[in-house]
């Protein structure tokens, strides 16, 4: 989570907490970009951990995160009901956890500081996702 935070916080910086701060101008865009994230991830606890890691590395205030996570909560319940009545099955982004950390291992090595920022986010994003796996 740390090495995600450091390398979000590096990588995106102020253009980041403008796309956040659009996204979470209210409670309501906040609960709704949760319930989104979630839907998209299959993850509330993953939800979770990034929006804190956003408020560790200064993107969101604290005041736009509780909105984020609460959306993340409806959304990992909206999820489980629409499996649990339609049958769909659950797409695991943990199957991509390897992937995303080949992806931002070479990108370590490259010249730019921002380069080496996202490498450093992939590798915690593909981290975060490898642990939450092994905690099923």
């Amino acid at each position: 989570m740390k090495i995600m935070s450091e390398g979000i916080q590096r990588f995106a910086g102020d253009k980041m907490r403008q796309i956040l701060g659009v996204m979470t101008t209210n409670r309501f865009a906040g609960l709704f970009t949760g319930f989104l994230t979630t839907s998209l991830i299959q993850s509330s606890s993953a939800t979770t951990v990034m929006i804190v890691s956003f408020v560790n590395a200064g993107l969101l205030s604290l005041r736009q995160a509780i909105g984020v996570i609460m959306g993340a909560n409806i959304g990992t319940t909206v999820t489980a009901v629409m499996v649990t009545f339609l049958g769909f099955s659950k797409f695991s982004i943990a199957s991509y956890s390897l992937p995303i950390i080949a992806i931002g291992f070479p990108l370590l090595f490259m010249k730019g500081d921002r380069t080496r920022s996202f490498g450093e986010f992939l590798i915690g994003f593909g981290l975060l996702f490898m642990g939450l796996d092994a905690l099923k």
